[in-house]
């Protein structure tokens, strides 16, 4: 399966050099990605029943991306062959997914279109293909339209992003490069003064009967406006069914910036805030350059008092709902976040996070590191380390049996990307 997989990923680089050649009209780049994770597990975990003292995943992708203009139309294509050798695909077949919803194979299962096609498949491996990005736009000098499978990203928080309510990324992820695209029809109108409004029609199924709803998908208008120097946004959406509504900022402060957002979200079961405010800023620190942000981000969906019990969490269904969804990733409500991007030389940077669960207490400790080893060579890593007792957030939440925990140890992750 591995062999495969660099074999059909070498064809695929291969086949978009020859197509560029052929045409030189279209624009096409890409890269293809090479991945491995280590995961440990303690003595309690449940994980450890399932999989052993450790784990590892192996995957590559390769991205080739097509574009092309011609007056005002444009047609964008991102190609994506996907390999994946994973002792973690294993989880979702032996754990209760209400409760731990594995990170599993990407499908389109809630998309409008099924553009995601499986070459092979198996407990442990899968080989795909597909379009993450399919699109077709017109821009004139104050609009743009867009139609297709594209991606979208709205807010003002740094890591934790309360008001991008499309595919955002979990905080502590890693290659933030490209986020998953959405079927959609996007609009954008542009003013005279700079400022602008979005709307954006996000068409879904119900994965369960394969049928498009209106209660699956999501319609959102944004305006984004200025204050002086200062930025704000407007958000009123229909997201799954839920009102949102939003409004965030960003603030100039001396040589800082002051962002955050607000959201309303009225559920079946209850009306629910969520916030997020960070501040940012960067200075010289022994010759080396320094960004720093501090963020604090209030997760209205989470649980009260740390009560992390099965069945407190399955009286929480609007908490499970998004984060099966991909749309919250924490179980608490208050966080602080601490980020410092530290420019040891122009081509090698380090970052060290802290995820920080206030109730708990716990934490989730972890170094970044990026290195641009050649003109198109980039390595990646991080080193992971979750902080805290049995029972809490990071050290592990109750799993059943009792005396089990959904715990994790250390984890390392490596990637090397080649970008043509």
């Amino acid at each position: 399966m591995k062999r495969l997989v660099v074999l059909l990923l070498a064809l695929a680089c291969s086949l978009a050099a020859q197509a560029q050649s052929s045409d030189p009209g279209w624009d096409i780049s890409g890269h293809t990605k090479f991945r491995f994770n280590y995961y440990s597990y303690p003595d309690d975990s449940i994980f450890r029943d399932v999989l052993g003292s450790s784990a590892t995943d192996y995957g590559a992708d390769a991205r080739i991306k097509f574009s092309k203009r011609s007056g005002g139309w444009d047609f964008k294509a991102d190609y994506q062959l996907i390999g994946i050798y994973a002792d973690r695909l294993t989880l979702a077949e032996e754990l209760p997914g209400e409760l731990w919803p594995s990170s599993g194979v990407i499908n389109d299962d809630r998309r409008w279109f099924d553009l995601t096609w499986t070459l092979a498949e198996s407990s442990k491996g899968a080989l795909l293909h597909r379009f993450d990005r399919l699109s077709v736009g017109y821009t004139t000098d104050h609009t743009v339209w867009r139609f297709g499978r594209q991606a979208l990203s709205w807010g003002n928080g740094m890591m934790f992003n309360p008001m991008d309510i499309f595919n955002p990324f979990d905080p502590a992820t890693v290659d933030k490069e490209y986020k998953s695209g959405d079927d959609m029809l996007y609009g954008q109108y542009l003013f005279n003064n700079g400022s602008d409004v979005q709307g954006v029609a996000v068409v879904r199924r119900n994965p369960l009967s394969g049928d498009v709803e209106k209660d699956q998908s999501s319609f959102a208008v944004k305006y984004h406006g200025f204050v002086g120097m200062n930025e704000f946004d407007l958000l009123a959406a229909e997201h799954y069914a839920d009102q949102v509504l939003g409004a965030g900022a960003s603030l100039s402060l001396g040589g800082a910036v002051l962002r955050g957002d607000l959201t309303w979200t009225d559920t079946d079961l209850d009306d629910v805030l969520s916030a997020v405010t960070s501040l940012s800023y960067s200075w010289t620190w022994g010759g080396k350059n320094v960004s720093g942000v501090l963020e604090y981000y209030y997760n209205g969906f989470g649980q009260s008092d740390s009560d992390y019990s099965t069945q407190s969490l399955l009286n929480n269904p609007d908490l499970l709902k998004r984060i099966e969804r991909g749309e919250v990733f924490t179980l608490a409500r208050h966080y602080v976040a601490v980020s410092a991007m530290v420019e040891l030389t122009p081509l090698f940077l380090v970052t060290p996070n802290v995820f920080l669960n206030l109730e708990d207490p716990s934490a989730l400790l972890q170094i970044v590191a990026q290195y641009d080893w050649k003109q198109n060579l980039q390595v990646l890593g991080a080193l992971n380390i979750p902080v805290g007792s049995s029972g809490t957030e990071y050290g592990g939440i109750e799993a059943p049996p009792e005396g089990s925990y959904f715990s994790q140890g250390p984890g390392l992750f490596a990637q090397l990307a080649w970008y043509f």
